[in-house]
């Protein structure tokens, strides 16, 4: 009970900063102020924000065939700096189990870097619970393509099943 009220309020926190940011940008837009994974960015005002409906493989603990890639892949797509609309999914979480928003991240120019991800085969759809947002269908269909041609963590990690329900597993690195 205490540890669920703990991520409550760090949530509570994470979106009073955000709308604080939001305020002092007339546009909407936040700066990217580092990567921290494949499918986690920190904005300014040191706000965590999980990619929505995606996953990549991952990089710390057990780390897994394309995290470091997958990581670098979004890296290059959201520098230090880039400025981001952080989009909700009305059908999904607000935040999640750890107090990160969930949102889809749209630079400024316009690129749905979450879709790109996916796109690129550096990440999977992913709808938790079973839950599929706005965009489950372009999402699906930029993984079953990127698959087919053998992109990114498909081409490289190639028992890789594509299980939206269970996020993505490539497997050890």
């Amino acid at each position: 009970m205490i540890a669920v009220a703990g991520l409550a309020c760090l949530a509570a926190a994470a979106l009073l900063v955000l709308e604080r940011s939001r305020s002092a940008s007339p546009t909407g837009l936040v700066a990217v102020d580092h990567v921290a994974d494949g499918d986690t960015i920190v904005v300014e005002g040191d706000v965590r924000v999980r990619l929505v409906q995606i996953d990549t493989p991952e990089v710390y603990g057990e780390p897994e065939c394309f995290g470091e890639q997958a990581s670098a892949e979004t890296k290059r797509l959201l520098p230090a700096g880039t400025k981001v609309r952080l989009v909700r999914d009305p059908a999904t979480d607000d935040v999640d189990a750890f107090g990160r928003l969930l949102r889809y991240v749209v630079r400024a120019d316009g690129l749905e870097v979450n879709l790109r991800l996916v796109a690129d085969g550096a990440a999977a759809p992913y709808f938790f619970d079973g839950v599929r947002g706005a965009h489950a269908t372009a999402l699906l269909q930029a993984a079953v393509k990127a698959r087919s041609a053998g992109k990114g963590l498909w081409g490289a990690c190639p028992n890789t099943p594509l299980a939206p329900e269970r996020g993505v597993a490539t497997g050890p690195a």
